[in-house]
């Protein structure tokens, strides 16, 4: 099982369970996790991304080598974050960098994004969005985020024919035709950790295709669990259930 949503460090507005990274790899490893694809929280509202970087890939090397399969946050409001993407590949052999659009204060139609997406796409990496970071009734009243719109990435996809994106969080933000879309180029995937309703992942792929549905568990914030039992009560045939769980991740992370 290959996780493609999992973070290490702090939640910044409560403790979680499993927020140290020895109890998070331990609980995945005995979930039957073989790989985690992680990001970092300290991304949300550090500055410093470059220090969050490296901690991230420190603590992936320290506590899962092999397992946790680090990806660096880039924040094109901050000065010289086209830096922070060659440290990401060239320092940090990273596969791919992930996305706080929300928290970072831009949206996707943002000039410079077209530019972070051109140049993670020259550099083969892959590019993860998350959409949402926490259900919008349970935030900090101070911090008021809302849903990333991906409409503006459809036609990024069009013009970018090297980039792939993997979408995070996306099911109480996304709109049904937005996602459509995404998924009819073929080039974006999508991973089931925020796919409510009995069957979700079912309907998920009847909606897109098992070859764009991905694991994820949003671990810590969210209970692992919770994923493991939406992949249990869907009716999978076939090899959707392997490509969910290990096949389409292990082809993305391969062609990275």
């Amino acid at each position: 099982m290959i996780d493609v949503n999992v973070y290490l460090h702090r939640w910044p507005f409560r403790r979680v369970p499993g927020d140290e990274p020895e109890a998070l790899v331990a609980k995945l490893r005995a979930a039957g996790v073989t790989q985690a694809w992680c990001g970092s929280f300290d991304a949300l509202l550090h500055r410093d991304i470059a220090a969050v970087n490296s901690r991230l890939a420190v603590e992936c090397r320290k506590f899962g080598p092999g397992f946790l399969e680090p990806f660096g946050a880039v924040n094109p409001t901050l000065p010289d974050w086209q830096d922070d993407i060659r440290r990401c590949q060239e320092t940090h052999s990273m596969k791919g960098i992930r996305l706080h659009p929300n928290y970072h204060g831009y949206k996707l139609d943002d000039p410079r994004v077209v530019e972070l997406l051109s140049a993670a796409a020259a550099r083969k990496l892959l590019v993860q969005i998350a959409v949402t970071m926490e259900d919008e009734r349970t935030q900090h009243p101070l911090v008021q985020v809302p849903h990333v719109d991906l409409a503006p990435l459809v036609a990024q996809l069009e013009s970018l024919t090297a980039l792939r994106v993997v979408v995070l969080n996306a099911f109480r933000g996304a709109k049904v035709d937005v996602v459509d879309k995404l998924a009819s180029s073929r080039r974006a995937w999508f991973e089931i950790a925020t796919k409510e309703n009995v069957a979700g992942v079912e309907a998920l792929v009847q909606q897109v295709g098992h070859e764009r549905v991905l694991f994820g568990s949003y671990a810590p914030l969210f209970i692992h669990e919770s994923a493991v039992w939406k992949l249990r009560e869907s009716p999978l045939g076939g090899g959707q259930l392997e490509a969910i769980q290990t096949g389409n991740a292990r082809q993305l992370i391969g062609a990275a």
